[in-house]
């Protein structure tokens, strides 16, 4: 019988370059959940606690806001990003 391992994206996200590149890719699907999960998966990467610290926010502040079907502000949005080292930035549609 075949077995396999849980895939967990956090295991390699292990740079801001590799970071930037999964949350491109996650805000290009329509589902919103997609990006909330990106965040999610990046932050248990780098550490829900440090992150939590450096947002601002409560620990399970945090996680609450990064679960599938939040209502995630723009502002917490901001600061996650910031604390993962990363932006957004726009681009004209292709």
């Amino acid at each position: 019988m075949t077995q396999f391992e849980k895939f967990d994206a956090s295991d390699y996200l292990d740079s801001e370059s590799m970071i930037a590149e999964y949350l491109a890719a996650a805000v290009e699907d329509d589902n919103p959940d997609v990006f909330i999960a990106a965040l999610g998966d990046i932050a248990k990467a780098r550490g829900m606690s440090e992150i939590a610290e450096q947002t601002g926010l409560g620990r399970e502040s945090l996680y609450k806001a990064l679960r599938s079907g939040s209502k995630l502000r723009y502002e917490t949005v901001q600061k996650v990003l910031s604390a993962l080292g990363v932006k957004l930035t726009i681009a004209p549609a292709r």
